[in-house]
This record gives C-alpha cells, sequence and structure tokens, in this order.
C-alpha cells in the first residue's frame, strides 16, 4: 500500500494477541518516523470474546481518534470469524486487502468472504506456525509478519527490530528467537488469492 495515510482493523478473539500486535506494529512504526495510533475496542471482558484492534498511520499528525471505518488492511487472527463475513467486510474499500490465519487456501477464503473490486485475499496458517515456532496457538507476531508482507506498511527488518525492543529485556533468548522465527514464517508463507 503506498497510501500516506493507512488504516487497519484487526478482528480477534481475547487472548489471541491482536491489540499487542497493533501495539508492537505502532512502535516500530513510530521508530520509522510516522504518525501512528493503536488503540483496542472490547466488547464482554472473558477469554475468547470478539474483539477489535486498530492502527492508523500517516505521515502527519493524526487528528481523528474514533473507530476505523473504512479499513485499508482487516487482519483476522481466529478463522471462525471468517463465518461472521459481514462483520469483517463491514466498510471496506474496494482496494482493501484481508490477511486471514486459516489453513485454507486464499482462493478459498476469497469465496467466503463476499469480496468486490480490487479486494484481495491473502492467508497464512499462523496457528499451526505459532504452534510450530513458539509452542503455542498464540498467532499474533505470525500474523504481523503476513501483514507486513501483505500490506507491505513496514518491512521485516523493523518488525523484528521492535521485536528486540519490547521483549529483548522480558523474555528468554531462545523465546525471542522462537518470535523471529514465527514473525519471518508468517511474511513468508502467507499467499494471496492470485499466487498459486
Amino acid at each position: 500500500m503506498e497510501a500516506r495515510y493507512i488504516e487497519i482493523r484487526w478482528h480477534a478473539r481475547a487472548g489471541q494477541g491482536a491489540v499487542t500486535a497493533a501495539k508492537t506494529l505502532a512502535e516500530a512504526l513510530i521508530a520509522a518516523g510516522l504518525y501512528v495510533q493503536a488503540f483496542p475496542e472490547y466488547g464482554p471482558e472473558r477469554e475468547g470474546a470478539p474483539l477489535r484492534a486498530y492502527n492508523r498511520i500517516s505521515e502527519e499528525p493524526i487528528a481523528l481518534h474514533a473507530q476505523v471505518r473504512a479499513p485499508d488492511a482487516v487482519v483476522v487472527l481466529d478463522p471462525t470469524l471468517v463465518a461472521q463475513s459481514d462483520v469483517l467486510t463491514e466498510g471496506a474499500k474496494p482496494t482493501t486487502i484481508f490477511v486471514v490465519n486459516s489453513p485454507k487456501p486464499a482462493a478459498e477464503v476469497a469465496r467466503r468472504l463476499p469480496t468486490n473490486g480490487d479486494q484481495r485475499v491473502w492467508t497464512v496458517d499462523a496457528t499451526r506456525i505459532a504452534l510450530d515456532t513458539l509452542g503455542r496457538p498464540l498467532p499474533n507476531t505470525v500474523m504481523l509478519g503476513a501483514l507486513a508482507r501483505a500490506a507491505g506498511v513496514i518491512g521485516l527488518p523493523a518488525l523484528t527490530a521492535q521485536l528486540q525492543t519490547s521483549l529483548g529485556r522480558k523474555v528468554q533468548s531462545h523465546v525471542l528467537q522462537a518470535n523471529y522465527r514465527a514473525l519471518e514464517r508468517g511474511y513468508k508463507e502467507v499467499k494471496s488469492d492470485g499466487e498459486p
């Protein structure tokens, strides 16, 4: 995405790390000199409840303080949320991209979402990658890598540096390395509905 103003809407369930992912993305973009917002919207406060998180990214100061209504990118951390396609596609622009955690091919997921125009669907099996790399089904870091490739909002080196800043003193080295692998695999393994 080459726009100077980008809005991202994250859909997940509580406990999947969407709020942390939105915050990590924001911190990496701030370090790159951009203006960014990151904020959550919670429903019932219980583990597993659907939630949304948002990012706004701009080269200029951001004056708007409201939900993202017309996202440039929609990131879906829980594949079961695809069944709520009307919620995911709400306000989507003709050029919105959807980055979905799913073991299914992007073309199959695209058929379940009522996409139109130049909208693209990207999928990555983030839960499997998280289990392989982190040993638990926490897809947020994988989805950050997938979003970086699909939307082009930030490079992998900047996200890796932000993980070092965010996690470096909080976790053991092997956990940090596992997060690096999860991020990189998300970036490398995400596929669009236009790819074989």
